[in-house]
């Protein structure tokens, strides 16, 4: 405590002596300077793995940055870029001035080009494109080079337009024949590709207005966010609005639809469903999904390609009872109108509960706990928390005289540390959980903190690849100490670092109240480790069992971000192992591997995912009429078919231990259908026949 005490006294001085030596005259630049220069001092003096502010540094943040402002080198020329060049060595020396030359510049070439663009746009989209001309755009950036020079640049947004009409095209049939596969022809309908044209070319006026609006605020957060990535995917740096936004928006903590977002290129995607919310029980939108357009009620959507992320969260939040259109692009190409309607989030819903599972192969009564999050709230005394609840839910099940327990962790991306190591501790006697590591090496021990054993019967624990955090602690320990066996994905998300969030306000001194609000940091100040000293960071939790991955075409986890911190270990810690346990793993696995070889949802499973990785491999868009109709309707039947196959009645009774209710009955359902539930009973049932 008293090292962080000088180590804070210190940064408080340093900012003090920088803040004398700046000049008042600009006050908004002025603040710009406070900010770089807090957030790079904070950073140096907290970060678990600070980064030396170097040239190695500078190269790597201005090929983040120029990848930010234009993902899909739609905008910048080669001219443009070798006038920006002479930066790339230079944000080093900016982040020391405090200064943003590289950002002015670039956001003022940006400027000028998106101004042309909006002149061409205009001129191309009067007159009807050919769409039986052998034509194509290729989608994937990284196999394009930038415009060499204007007239190339303009060919690209004739085809990106082309594009884009197209898909409006194809949903304004589709609306016009709901449920029906469209007709493949190379007519088009005169009328029907005049409105998608103008529809076209409103969403990208609409679209060029935005960009040309943002704020010299939104230009330092991306800016300051393209560096900051540098040091670790999850260290950031959130403007006031921003902050604000993040703290009462998607999350479910106001009116919504509940759903965690991200950008990604020009778009933005679902990162995460809350559950409870009215996206969770809709269940047609997914993680992965990206949002192309938000309509209100019955208006005409709007297109929210390269809209900042708080500007599509304020567009898809509202009042309970209304209702939000969401039109999203799933992972396998499939464009889907999502209908919302807008609730307070059922917070019963997100909490942990149970059920019992009877299968009628196995004639096993068999405990299951839900747990989506690990949630405590630390500002209410007596309050709630996920280790109290699963308590709770373990007792009832106890009361049911179950065999087993299933623990379901799929989705779950983690919460309070506390609430890991006391759940860990209802299944084992005692001894060490997790260990966590700072940036001096000082190693912190985490014991269970309760001797007494809540269930002492057989474990399976169910993971996925969004599994991460604090599930990934309880799943280790328990896999470590043999008290469970660790069913899903090849490996859960791998996030083994802790952040804190420190607000700028409460460290800016009184004398610089002008310069509130400054916004907040988020950054990286530890990292986890399990008791054998392995870290769960970048590689995660390995399975057990492996069951095929629903989201194997997706790039999910740590290890796809290029500046996540290294897996290492540390000193193990010694520990008693679960002395009930005698599982042949061996035998476990062959019997599942067979199971799910002949299981035909399984299978459907498996075939998509190769299905998807080789159309997404396919990166040249077809601007044939006849060929984008055969397409959409062959995605459309696949996407049906997959959906068939995972929702059929499979051979268990699930009842829930809770008194019922409508939402409940829907909850109950999902359970009944779901095959990684039905195939980890199957195997909890084989673990105790070895008993």
């Amino acid at each position: 405590m008293r090292k962080q005490y000088v180590k804070l006294t210190i940064l408080v001085i340093a900012i003090i002596l920088l803040f004398s030596s700046f000049s008042f005259a600009e006050p908004e630049r002025q603040k710009e300077k406070i900010i770089t220069s807090f957030i790079f001092q904070t950073l140096n003096y907290w970060h678990y793995s600070p980064v030396a502010i170097n040239d190695q540094l500078s190269l790597k943040a201005y090929q983040k940055y120029l990848d930010t402002l234009d993902p899909n080198k739609r905008f910048f020329l080669q001219s443009d870029l070798e006038q920006l060049q002479r930066y790339q060595y230079q944000i080093d020396n900016q982040i020391l001035r405090s200064t943003t030359e590289l950002m002015d510049e670039a956001n003022q070439i940006l400027k000028e080009r998106i101004r042309e663009i909006i002149v061409w746009t205009d001129e191309l989209i009067k007159h009807p494109f050919d769409f039986n001309q052998k034509d194509y755009l290729e989608t994937d950036a990284k196999k394009r080079d930038y415009a060499k020079n204007k007239a190339e640049l303009k060919a690209l947004w004739a085809k990106i337009l082309k594009s884009r009409t197209l898909e409006v095209y194809l949903e304004l049939l589709e609306e016009k024949n709901p449920g029906k596969s469209l007709k493949v022809t190379s007519t088009m309908d005169a009328k029907l590709e005049a409105e998608a044209r103008k529809r076209v070319g409103r969403n990208f006026r609409s679209t060029f207005a935005r960009m040309l609006q943002d704020s010299r605020e939104k230009q330092l957060e991306v800016y300051l966010n393209a560096v900051l990535s540098c040091f670790d995917p999850h260290t950031s740096y959130m403007p006031p609005k921003q902050k604000e936004e993040f703290d009462i928006s998607m999350s479910g903590t106001l009116e919504g639809i509940g759903a965690m977002l991200t950008v990604d290129g020009e778009y933005i995607r679902v990162e995460q469903i809350v559950p409870g919310s009215p996206a969770w029980r809709n269940g047609e939108l997914k993680a992965g999904d990206l949002i192309l357009k938000v309509g209100e009620g019955s208006k005409e959507p709007v297109d929210v390609a390269n809209m900042p992320i708080d500007d599509v969260v304020r567009l898809i939040r509202g009042k309970k009872g209304t209702e939000v259109r969401l039109t999203v692009k799933k992972p396998d190409g499939e464009i889907r109108v999502v209908r919302l309607v807008r609730d307070v989030v059922v917070l019963e819903d997100s909490y942990a509960r149970s059920a019992v599972i009877y299968h009628q192969k196995t004639k096993k009564k068999i405990g299951y706990i839900s747990l989506p999050s690990f949630y405590r709230d630390f500002n209410s005394k007596g309050a709630r928390s996920s280790a109290n609840d699963v308590r709770k839910e373990l007792q009832k099940l106890n009361r049911e005289h179950v065999a087993g327990i299933i623990l379901d962790l799929r989705n779950n991306s983690g919460g309070a540390l506390e609430d890991a190591v006391e759940m860990t501790g209802l299944f084992i006697k005692e001894g060490p959980v997790v260990q966590t590591r700072d940036r001096s090496g000082k190693i912190r021990v985490y014991e269970d903190p309760d001797p007494d054993v809540v269930s002492d019967v057989s474990m399976v624990v169910l993971v996925n690849s969004f599994s991460a955090s604090a599930s990934e602690i309880l799943a280790a320990a328990l896999q470590d100490y043999g008290r469970a066996i660790i069913v899903g994905t090849p490996d859960t998300f791998g996030k083994g670092t802790v952040q804190v969030i420190a607000d700028l306000d409460q460290l800016l001194m009184d004398s610089y109240e002008r310069y509130r609000p400054a916004g907040s940091l988020k950054l990286t100040i530890q990292k986890y480790y399990r008791i054998t000293g392995g870290s769960v960071q970048f590689k995660g939790v390995q399975s057990d069992i492996i069951l095929p991955d629903p989201y194997g075409y997706l790039e999910v986890g740590e290890e796809y971000y290029d500046t996540a911190l290294p897996w290492d270990t540390i000193k193990p810690l010694k520990y008693t192992k679960w002395s009930n346990s005698k599982i042949n793993l061996t035998a476990l696995q062959q019997k599942s591997a067979e199971r799910v070889k002949s299981n035909e949802a399984f299978k459907m499973v498996n075939s998509t995912i190769l299905r998807v990785k080789k159309e997404n491999e396919q990166t040249r868009q077809s601007l044939i009429l006849s060929e984008a109709i055969k397409k959409r309707n062959t995605v459309k039947q696949q996407t049906k078919l997959y959906d068939k196959s995972q929702h059929k009645k499979l051979p268990m009774t699930v009842t829930s231990t809770s008194p019922k209710n409508g939402q409940n009955n829907d909850w109950l359902k999902k359970l009944s259908e779901d095959i990684y539930l039905e195939e980890a009973s199957q195997i909890l049932s084989d673990i105790l026949e070895m008993q």
